[in-house]
């Protein structure tokens, strides 16, 4: 799922007693297209270009074009305060191992690197395998891959309350094959750094 950069400028309450909220949707940092959603008990509208605004007034909306140097420029603070965006990282195994690669064992340094960077980090690691074996078999693998995951990570100083797990075992592969056909992107373990 691709995160939308959206910044909820401000919501007053004026004299009057009617709201006013307005939503902007920021460019996304490398480049692709984004959009969002805006909805209230009167309806919905579509943000699809960058700083393109949404101001709710009264439950109605308005949509407009904000200027982007003055956004840059009354929200510095807030713009400057957001976490750094998501980051996803696969290792893969041979087939029945639940040990790392070598090579994605320098992934995983890259892992706790991105981590070590971020003060608040939140880190999901989920489990997966190819279709050689039983599913009771695989569903088990992945458990175990993600658990040697954890546990090399938790062993390289990241605290293990910052880890949510889950395994897939052969459900969601990258590569469809039939089933007992190894594919080598499908035994992987997938870490979402956020």
């Amino acid at each position: 799922m691709r995160q939308v950069p959206i910044l909820i400028l401000s919501m007053t309450l004026s004299l009057t007693g009617c709201v006013s909220e307005r939503v902007v949707l920021l460019p996304s940092k490398d480049g692709h297209p984004s959009k969002v959603t805006v909805r209230n008990e009167n309806g919905e509208i579509l943000l699809a270009a960058p700083y393109e605004q949404a101001t709710q007034r009264s439950g109605y909306f308005r949509i407009n074009q904000a200027d982007a140097a003055l956004i840059e420029q009354r929200y510095a603070p807030a713009l400057s305060a957001q976490p750094p965006r998501e980051r996803r990282f696969m290792l893969f195994f041979e087939t029945a191992s639940d040990m790392p690669a070598p090579d994605s064992l320098l992934t995983l340094e890259q892992v706790k690197s991105e981590i070590a960077g971020r003060p608040a980090a939140e880190i999901v690691i989920i489990g997966h395998t190819d279709r050689v074996g039983s599913e009771d078999e695989n569903e088990a693998l992945s458990a175990r891959r993600v658990e040697t995951v954890r546990n090399l990570l938790i062993d390289g100083g990241i605290e293990a309350v910052r880890i949510d797990t889950a395994y897939r075992g052969e459900r969601e592969p990258l590569v469809a094959t039939p089933d007992g056909v190894s594919d080598p992107v499908n035994r992987r373990v997938e870490i979402s750094v956020r």
